[in-house]
């Protein structure tokens, strides 16, 4: 399916990578990169898997409220909230991959409701697009 990219953000890692500095092109955002302990780093910095739990979650979030709306299936409250948890290992064929489980709250909306809302958000969100069928995915409404 063809895209019309409306807006393009650049970063630029620099040194070893997962254990090194990475900066948004713009100057908004410079983050030191160390590997997780329990990947054999120092845990001393942020990693890849981390962004990528932020930006997902607040993605993920956006799209939410978007089709909520655009659908008319009620509001999404004002704390309403996404955590992402990410993980990496070792995959079977060699390599690594990622596993994702988003965990979603909308106090005040009903199960069902909420339920649909987060399945159609999948829809929308270019990070569950980007990823569908290429990682575990697990949504949970609590």
């Amino acid at each position: 399916m063809a895209t019309t990219i409306k807006y393009t953000a650049s970063a630029t890692a620099t040194g070893g990578g997962r254990d090194g500095n990475s900066a948004l092109d713009d100057g908004g955002l410079a983050v030191k990169l160390a590997p997780p302990k329990e990947l054999g780093g120092s845990g001393q910095g942020n990693n890849p898997e981390q962004l990528f739990a932020l930006g997902y979650a607040a993605c993920y979030l956006g799209a939410m409220r978007f089709v909520a709306g655009a659908e008319k299936l009620g509001a999404v409250p004002a704390d309403a909230t996404v955590r992402a948890t990410v993980g990496i290992g070792p995959r079977a064929e060699g390599g690594f991959g990622l596993g994702v489980k988003l965990e979603v709250t909308m106090p005040g909306v009903d199960r069902a409701v909420a339920e649909k809302i987060a399945e159609r958000g999948h829809f929308i969100c270019p990070y569950s697009n980007a990823t569908k069928g290429n990682i575990p995915l697990e949504t949970v409404v609590l």
